[in-house]
């Protein structure tokens, strides 16, 4: 996952931290911790969280086998330590423990084999829908993340990750490559929220 087809290392710039972004480009569980706690919270705040917990874990990446058997009261405290991971931090750690877990029991604790050996899109979306933590709008953000910006490609993976795929697009963190494309993506996550409200008022109103 670090390396794309054609050899160079993958530089995001999705938590607009370089640290950060480093570890998401180079550890196949962070990004997805990163997507897991991707909610709720501004998304530079989520996709940051994992180099913090790596750091407050005494390393330079996470690893499955230790967070799936931390002890789960000093585990919440590493999210609670201020400044904290996540605006709901006791329950994102009990998550980010489940994800671990079910990583360790179906894939020997190896993130990146949820979707290195995905035979197509829809496959991949069904992995990663049954994590723990990812519904169907987060799998097909992270599928999109995957296929845009990792050159994880199996065949229709677009249209697995429905809108999320649109090349072009800025619709969620998959289309995050800078400042600017994040400015586009919060714009666009902030219409689709007023537009949301806005029929909802319309329904109540009928």
């Amino acid at each position: 996952m670090t390396k794309s087809d054609n050899g160079p290392d993958i530089t995001l710039r999705i938590a607009q931290q370089p640290e950060a972004d480093e570890l998401l480009g180079r550890s196949p569980l962070a990004a997805l911790v990163g997507m897991l706690l991707d909610q709720q919270v501004p998304m530079e705040w989520a996709f940051s969280g994992p180099y913090t917990l790596a750091q407050r874990m005494g390393g330079d990446d996470l690893d499955a086998h230790e967070i799936a058997t931390y002890d789960p009261e000093a585990f919440v405290e590493l999210f609670t330590a201020k400044p904290a991971l996540h605006r709901y931090p006791g329950s994102m750690a009990k998550r980010v423990q489940q994800l671990c877990q079910y990583l360790v029991a179906q894939y020997d604790g190896v993130a990146d084999a949820v979707w290195s050996d995905a035979a197509t899109g829809a496959e991949l979306r069904k992995r990663l829908n049954a994590l723990p933590g990812f519904g169907t709008q987060k799998a097909q953000i992270f599928l999109a993340l995957l296929g845009k910006q990792f050159n994880v490609r199996p065949p229709g993976w677009r249209e697995a990750a429905g809108a999320y795929g649109e090349a072009g697009s800025h619709r969620s963190v998959a289309d995050i490559t800078g400042p600017e494309s994040l400015t586009e993506v919060r714009t666009y996550k902030q219409e689709a929220k007023q537009a949301a409200k806005a029929a909802k008022t319309a329904a109540k109103g009928k």
